[in-house]
Protein backbone atom coordinates (compact mmCIF):
# COMPACT_ATOMS: atom_id res chain seq x y z
CA UNK A 1 0.00 0.00 0.00
CA UNK A 2 1.49 3.13 -1.20
CA UNK A 3 0.52 6.45 1.22
CA UNK A 4 0.45 9.73 -0.43
CA UNK A 5 1.73 13.23 0.48
CA UNK A 6 -0.71 15.29 2.63
CA UNK A 7 -2.50 17.61 0.41
CA UNK A 8 -1.08 21.20 1.23
CA UNK A 9 -3.55 23.69 2.26
CA UNK A 10 -0.79 27.22 1.96
CA UNK A 11 2.88 27.40 0.89
CA UNK A 12 5.57 29.27 2.30
CA UNK A 13 8.93 30.65 0.65
CA UNK A 14 11.20 31.05 2.40
CA UNK A 15 14.29 30.37 0.44
CA UNK A 16 16.95 33.14 0.94
CA UNK A 17 15.69 33.75 4.33
CA UNK A 18 18.46 32.90 7.78
CA UNK A 19 17.64 31.67 11.09
CA UNK A 20 15.45 32.82 12.56
CA UNK A 21 13.01 34.29 10.13
CA UNK A 22 12.10 30.85 8.24
CA UNK A 23 10.05 29.73 11.67
CA UNK A 24 9.12 33.33 12.44
CA UNK A 25 7.48 33.37 9.01
CA UNK A 26 6.18 29.91 9.84
CA UNK A 27 4.48 30.74 12.60
CA UNK A 28 2.70 33.88 11.69
CA UNK A 29 1.94 31.87 8.43
CA UNK A 30 0.10 28.71 10.78
CA UNK A 31 -1.64 31.45 13.11
CA UNK A 32 -3.60 32.32 10.10
CA UNK A 33 -4.45 28.90 9.18
CA UNK A 34 -6.86 26.36 11.05
CA UNK A 35 -6.19 23.46 13.02
CA UNK A 36 -5.31 20.79 11.18
CA UNK A 37 -4.22 22.19 7.44
CA UNK A 38 -1.12 21.18 6.26
CA UNK A 39 1.69 24.35 5.76
CA UNK A 40 4.41 23.57 3.38
CA UNK A 41 7.48 25.15 4.22
CA UNK A 42 10.69 25.64 1.30
CA UNK A 43 13.36 26.64 2.97
CA UNK A 44 17.76 26.53 2.46
CA UNK A 45 18.89 27.84 5.69
CA UNK A 46 21.15 24.84 6.70
CA UNK A 47 20.11 25.53 10.76
CA UNK A 48 16.09 24.84 9.12
CA UNK A 49 17.14 21.22 9.45
CA UNK A 50 17.00 21.36 13.37
CA UNK A 51 15.22 24.80 13.82
CA UNK A 52 11.72 23.77 11.66
CA UNK A 53 11.60 20.06 13.62
CA UNK A 54 11.83 22.13 17.40
CA UNK A 55 9.93 24.77 16.70
CA UNK A 56 6.63 21.86 15.68
CA UNK A 57 7.78 20.10 18.67
CA UNK A 58 7.21 23.47 21.20
CA UNK A 59 4.52 24.77 19.79
CA UNK A 60 2.70 21.53 19.43
CA UNK A 61 2.45 21.02 15.42
CA UNK A 62 3.44 18.02 13.40
CA UNK A 63 5.56 17.71 11.49
CA UNK A 64 4.40 15.18 8.33
CA UNK A 65 7.88 15.45 6.80
CA UNK A 66 10.78 16.87 5.68
CA UNK A 67 12.38 16.38 2.32
CA UNK A 68 15.51 17.72 0.51
CA UNK A 69 15.31 18.97 -3.23
CA UNK A 70 17.94 19.95 -5.23
CA UNK A 71 18.84 23.22 -3.56
CA UNK A 72 16.52 23.52 -0.66
CA UNK A 73 14.71 21.67 2.06
CA UNK A 74 10.84 20.68 1.77
CA UNK A 75 8.83 20.14 5.14
CA UNK A 76 5.16 19.89 6.29
CA UNK A 77 3.94 21.09 8.84
CA UNK A 78 0.21 19.86 10.05
CA UNK A 79 -1.26 23.12 12.28
CA UNK A 80 -1.83 21.68 16.15
CA UNK A 81 -4.47 23.07 18.48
Amino acid sequence: MTTAAPQNDATLDAIGLLCPLPVLKARKRLKAMAEGEVLQVLADDPAAIIDIPHFCTEAGHALLGQAVADDHQIYQIRKGG
